[in-house]
């Protein structure tokens, strides 16, 4: 089931768009690592803009995907990849379709 989710939007510095893309990429094993990531999403919205979507069951899943490897990742490495803090938000879940689930 699927309840929570985080929408994070970061956008590459000059030159560090494929460092981004790039990170994003590795940040696939350490998800896989978490039970409670239901989906997990890297985006590319334009030539400088990225993003993360991912989805949980409740707040606990959530907060310790926020703690977790990818986090701290992007918190140690954001300064050298992105022109700005990246924006997360947390949001809630109203419908959704999952391989194998239903709402």
């Amino acid at each position: 089931m699927v309840n929570v989710a985080l929408s994070v939007v970061v956008h590459a510095k000059p030159g560090k768009e494929q460092d981004v893309a790039d990170f994003l990429r590795s940040a696939r094993p350490i998800v896989e690592q978490e039970e409670g990531t239901q989906a997990w999403f890297a985006l590319q919205f334009d030539a400088s803009t990225f993003g993360i979507f991912d989805v949980f069951p409740d707040d606990e899943a959530r907060q310790t995907h926020l703690s977790g490897g990818v986090g701290q990742a992007l918190a140690a490495q954001g300064a050298d990849l992105f022109s700005t803090e990246p924006s997360i938000q947390n949001v809630d879940v109203i419908a959704y379709k999952l391989p194998g689930e239903t709402a």
